[in-house]
C-alpha cells in the first residue's frame, strides 16, 4: 500500500514538549464556531471510523469468468460478480492476485458491496480503453469545446446503479447532466419540510416547521437558496467587508453551483418540540431569507468500497488541457459513508474523483505514472470528505506541452473535507474557484510545483474557514499554500517559509480577511501536529 506522510503518527498527544498552538487553545474552546477553522472532527467513512468493515466473501470473479493472466476482457465477470453481490443485499466480492485486462467500466452501484483485491502490489486491473471510446464524448453544460472526462467519471465508479445510468444516457443523448445530489437537473427534489427558526453555523439541532416527514436515521439534503443582494455567498466567504463590494452577479458558474446543498443524517426527531438533532453540526448559519429547508435527494450508495487493486491505465500521452479522454481513475458520485483503500492509479488523466460524494474515506491510495490533470479532485458539492496516507508521485514522462497539472483540487462550494498526512512529490494545493470553504489541508509536504485552476466565472478561490496547518514545502514556493493574504477568515499554520515566484493566485476580496498566521517557517513545531487527528480527539 502508499506510504504514509510525514510524521505519520499524527495525534494530539504531546511531541517533543512543543508549546501547543495558541490558535489550537482557542480551537478547543470553541470547536464548532471558531472563526478560522472549521470542525472536520467527522469528516470520514462513519464520522472518521478507523476500521472499515471486513464483509463476508461472496463471490470472486474467476467463478464469473475473470482469468488473471490478463488474456481476456475480465470486466463483464468483475461487474457480474458485482451485481451478484448487490443483489444479496452485499458482501465481499474478491479479485485474487493476478493482472485482470478491463476493456470497460467497473461499476460499484450497490449498497455494502465491497471490491477486494489481494493487494495494490499483487491485484492489478489493466485498463485498455477510455471513457470516450466507453461512453462518448461528454460536452460541458457550461459551453465551450471542453471534455468533462477531464473533471468526472471513473474506469472504477461508486455511484448508485440508477443514477449512473441516468448520467450515462445523458452524455449518450449529448443533454449534458448535472453531477449532483438531485439528479440530472437541479430541480428534482422536494421539499421534506422548512426551518422555522433561525439557526447558526455550529448548532446541531433545529426547529423545523412539521417534523412529520422526517425519521430518525433518514439521509436528507440540507438546503440554502440565495438571494437577491447575495448575502448567501457573502456568508460563504465569511462576511468580510470585501465579500460586499465583489461582483457576483456575473459569476454565473458560481451561481449555479446555490442552492447550497449539504447531505446530512436525521440522528433524532422531538416531533413535540419540532426539533431534529443531525450528525454533524450546521456548515453555515440558517437564515429565513435563504429559505432554510429539508429535501429529498437521490438514493446514494453506501457502504461500499474498493480495496487493495492498482488500476493500471494503458500508457498515453496527457491531453491538452481540457480535452482529456478519460483514462481516469476511481470516481466517487452520489456516494455516501463509502471508501478507497490501499488503491493505486497508474497512468491516468484524473486519479481520484470525488462528485458530490459525502463522508468517504480515500486511505493509502496513490497516483503515478505519467502525469494527471487533477490526481485528486474533490467537486460538485462534496462535503466531510477525508483523503489520508496519500502519495502523488513524481511523473515519470515529461509534461507534454499545453497541459495541466492541479494536485489536490478542491471546487464548487465544497465543504469540511480533509487531505491528511500526504506526500506530494509534485502539483499543488489546488482550490479551484467555486468558492469552497471550511476545508483543512494537514502533515502533508508538498513540492509545491503546480497550478491551480477554475473559471472565472466560477468565483472565488476561496471562502472562510480554510486551514492549512503543518505544512512543509520542499521547494519555497508561496502559490497556494500559504493563504493568509489571500483566503478570508483562514489560519495558516506551521508552514515553511515560501517566497512569491510563479504565482496566479491573487486575493478576490479588498480590505481586511481577518486571517491568521501562526509558527511561520516552522512546521517542525507546531503542535497538535494533525489538526484533522487532534479534532478527532476531542470529538
Amino acid at each position: 500500500g502508499a506510504a504514509a506522510g510525514p510524521g505519520a503518527s499524527g495525534g494530539a498527544g504531546a511531541s517533543g514538549g512543543a508549546p501547543t498552538s495558541p490558535l489550537w487553545r482557542e480551537f478547543r474552546a470553541r470547536p464548532y464556531t471558531h472563526p478560522q477553522i472549521p470542525y472536520v472532527g467527522r469528516a470520514g467513512f462513519l464520522g472518521g471510523r478507523k476500521h472499515f468493515p471486513r464483509l463476508p466473501v461472496v463471490a470472486d470473479v474467476r467463478d464469473h469468468g475473470a482469468r488473471p493472466d490478463g488474456s481476456t476482457d475480465a470486466a463483464p465477470a468483475i461487474n457480474r460478480a458485482i451485481a451478484a453481490a448487490g443483489r444479496r443485499g452485499g458482501g465481499t466480492v474478491l479479485v485474487p492476485p493476478g493482472t485482470y485486462r478491463v476493456d470497460d467500466v467497473i461499476r460499484l452501484g450497490y449498497d455494502n458491496v465491497v471490491l477486494r483485491g489481494a493487494g495494490s502490489g499483487r491485484t492489478t486491473l489493466h485498463a485498455t480503453r477510455s471513457l470516450t471510446e466507453l461512453i462518448g464524448p461528454y460536452g460541458s453544460r457550461y459551453g465551450g469545446n471542453k471534455s468533462s472526462w477531464s473533471w468526472a467519471g471513473g474506469l472504477i465508479w461508486i455511484c448508485p446503479d440508477a443514477r449512473l445510468r441516468s448520467l450515462t444516457d445523458a452524455i449518450r443523448a449529448q443533454a449534458w447532466p448535472f453531477e449532483g445530489w438531485t439528479g440530472n437537473e437541479r430541480d428534482e427534489w422536494h421539499t421534506l419540510t422548512e426551518l422555522a427558526a433561525p439557526a447558526r453555523c455550529g448548532d446541531w439541532t433545529v426547529t423545523v416547521e412539521d417534523p412529520s416527514a422526517l425519521r430518525r436515521g433518514d439521509r436528507v439534503l440540507f438546503q440554502l437558496a440565495d438571494d437577491d443582494t447575495h448575502s448567501l455567498l457573502r456568508h460563504m466567504a465569511g462576511d468580510v467587508e470585501g465579500a460586499a463590494d465583489y461582483v457576483w452577479a456575473d459569476k454565473t458558474k458560481l451561481t449555479s453551483y446555490v442552492p447550497y446543498e449539504w447531505p446530512c443524517r436525521v440522528v433524532s426527531v422531538d416531533r413535540w418540540r419540532r426539533r431534529v438533532t443531525l450528525d454533524r453540526p450546521l456548515p453555515l448559519d440558517a437564515r429565513p431569507a435563504w429559505k432554510p429547508r429539508f429535501t429529498t435527494l437521490v438514493r446514494p450508495v453506501t457502504g461500499s468500497g474498493v480495496e487493495g487493486i492498482t488500476l493500471d491505465v494503458v500508457e498515453t500521452p496527457q491531453s491538452p488541457h481540457l480535452l482529456d479522454k478519460g483514462y481516469n481513475g476511481v470516481a466517487l458520485q452520489c456516494a455516501w459513508d463509502c471508501w478507497v483503500d490501499d488503491v493505486t492509479v497508474n497512468n491516468v488523466d484524473n486519479g481520484f474523483l470525488l462528485v458530490a460524494a459525502k463522508a468517504c474515506t480515500l486511505r493509502r491510495t496513490r497516483v503515478t505514472g505519467r502525469g494527471s490533470h487533477h490526481p485528486y479532485c474533490c467537486r460538485e458539492g462534496s462535503h466531510d470528505n477525508l483523503v489520508e496516507d496519500f502519495v502523488l508521485a513524481q511523473r515519470t514522462v515529461p509534461a507534454p506541452a499545453g497541459t495541466s497539472l492541479h494536485g489536490i483540487n478542491v471546487e464548487g462550494l465544497s465543504s469540511y473535507n480533509v487531505w491528511s498526512r500526504g506526500r506530494m512529490e509534485m502539483g499543488t494545493f489546488d482550490t479551484h474557484r467555486g468558492m469552497p470553504f471550511a476545508n483543512v489541508r494537514t502533515e502533508i509536504t508538498v513540492d509545491n510545483t503546480g497550478a491551480h485552476g477554475g473559471d472565472a466565472s466560477a468565483g472565488p478561490l476561496y471562502g472562510a474557514r480554510f486551514t492549512h496547518w503543518n505544512v512543509t514545502v520542499s521547494n519555497q514556493r508561496a502559490g497556494c499554500v500559504k493563504i493568509d493574504d489571500i483566503a478570508p477568515y483562514s489560519a495558516t499554520v506551521g508552514i515553511s517559509e515560501v517566497r512569491q515566484f510563479g504565482q496566479i493566485d491573487v486575493p478576490d476580496f479588498t480590505g481586511p480577511l481577518h486571517s491568521r498566521i501562526e509558527s511561520y517557517g516552522h512546521p517542525e513545531a507546531v503542535h497538535p501536529r494533525n489538526l484533522y487527528e487532534a479534532q478527532r480527539a476531542i470529538d
